[in-house]
């Protein structure tokens, strides 16, 4: 995608108060743009999920990650029935090589993870420090229940505000990582589209995020949204927040101190079994079967339909700031 001249002198000509608002294309990705884009982390599951991550070269090679031209797939292993005293079903687990501070990130996704003991998630932090670098869930679930949740987790003295201008409802305030088994401040999206089968039913659709000094916010709209934006749909070489309306989570700097509890951080993508949240509510009112251990260990159709499929990533940042919007190369 090619600088818009016209587009640029559109932007100037915005009034002071909406140019703020006004972020510009650093990063664009889709298709094989993502092993660029990505590194692969082959580590023991931080959340005790029955899973082993790959590395590059081995997802590849058993077809758990794969691109054509304008599609990216993640996936687990669906084909190999599991010894229960030996390692976790293979799955993978990539992060970005760039960190970010104020930026948009949009997540164009066809299909997300779906199954019992599945737990998807797309997100950002800085892994060498959590969680003082703070925690932003994006995209989140497990075991096809509810709806999209998005969540903040901190190191201590950082509280959300119970009056908030936003669609979903919010589960605890404090997002401190010591407390509530480390749940955080959560936000569940008020649409089933918004994740699992439901989703995956209606295409997928858009899941948006804005970090600034002062706020998060989360959005999602799906594939069948006449309301979409047509910058978010559209994959506009600017976006402009301030007019894709009320967010499904807010998170505002009312009661947290960003400049101490939010470093710069990567993309991760994930797809974990089991473990800390997908597995100790396996059995709460989900219908499945047997413990989630042995239905990953013995059921390896169940994962036919774990995999993301992912159209794009377009990561936006500061107009006045982003110093490569003329340069520009896209991931691809």
């Amino acid at each position: 995608m090619r600088f818009n001249t016209f587009i640029a002198l559109t932007i100037l000509l915005i009034p002071a108060r909406a140019y703020g608002a006004i972020y510009s294309l650093s990063d664009e990705v889709y298709g094989p743009g993502f092993y660029r884009f990505f590194e692969w982390e082959a580590i023991e599951d931080p959340t005790h999920g029955r899973v082993t991550y790959v590395d590059k070269l081995t997802s590849i090679h058993q077809n758990l990650t794969y691109a054509t031209s304008d599609t990216f797939i993640l996936r687990t292993d669906f084909k190999t029935v599991l010894d229960p005293n030996g390692p976790g079903r293979n799955s993978v687990r990539i992060r970005s090589k760039k960190t970010y501070t104020s930026h948009v990130a949009i997540f164009d996704v066809r299909h997300i993870p779906q199954g019992c003991g599945t737990w998807p998630a797309i997100w950002e932090t800085l892994e060498a420090n959590w969680p003082n670098g703070g925690e932003i869930d994006i995209m989140e679930g497990v075991n096809d229940q509810g709806t999209n949740q998005a969540t903040l987790h901190t190191s201590p003295d950082c509280v959300m505000s119970t009056n908030r201008t936003m669609a979903g409802t919010p589960t605890y305030d404090t997002c401190d990582v010591t407390l509530n088994f480390n749940a955080g401040c959560g936000v569940k999206f008020p649409t089933a589209s918004s994740f699992g089968p439901a989703l995956n039913t209606n295409g997928g659709g858009w899941y948006a995020m804005e970090r600034s000094q002062t706020y998060f916010k989360v959005w999602f709209w799906s594939r069948n949204n006449c309301d979409v934006p047509s910058d978010v749909a559209h994959a506009r070489s600017f976006v402009n927040p301030d007019a894709w309306g009320t967010p499904a989570a807010y998170f505002p700097n009312t009661f947290c101190n960003f400049s101490t509890h939010f470093a710069s951080q990567n993309i991760i993508i994930n797809l974990t079994l089991c473990g800390d949240w997908a597995g100790s509510t396996y059995s709460q009112g989900t219908g499945c079967p047997s413990t989630c251990v042995d239905y990953v260990n013995y059921n390896a159709s169940a994962f036919t339909d774990a995999y993301f499929d992912f159209a794009s990533i377009r990561v936006y940042q500061d107009f006045r700031k982003n110093k490569y919007r003329r340069e520009r190369q896209p991931f691809k």
